[in-house]
């Protein structure tokens, strides 16, 4: 980023700050992962899918959701790069995805739940 016209000069901290500040597709980039968890239904199936590789009938028996609408978050999470997922035979199957972004979701949500994975340490 350009250096900033600033109107005080408090030191060079902030003009430090500054000169390292992502562009604005980093941050629409942030703003839309979060905009997707913004849903308590999601935010819900996120969380599942952190810890566990679930089939959308388990993920939608695990939520109290049909099969139909489970698919439709499955479906936002997985536009989104925050959700995979894989077939097996007739089935399937998500997890969360193996992307920076979910990695960063997930120790974060881990943290705001005060929990760590089972058998990973994060």
């Amino acid at each position: 980023m350009a250096a900033a016209s600033l109107p005080h000069d408090h030191g060079d901290a902030l003009k430090t700050i500054l000169q390292r500040m992502p562009g604005e597709g980093a941050f629409a980039t942030v703003a839309d992962s979060f905009r997707h968890l913004s849903d308590p239904t999601r935010l819900r199936i996120f969380w599942i899918l952190c810890h566990s590789e679930e089939c959308v009938t388990n993920l939608a028996a695990a939520i109290g959701m049909s099969d139909p609408a489970t698919s439709h978050h499955l479906r936002i999470l997985k536009k989104a790069g925050l959700a995979s997922s894989r077939r097996l035979g007739k089935e399937v199957h998500y997890t969360l995805a193996d992307t920076k972004e979910a990695r960063f979701v997930h120790r974060m949500i881990d943290d705001a739940f005060e929990m760590n994975c089972p058998g990973t340490g994060m």
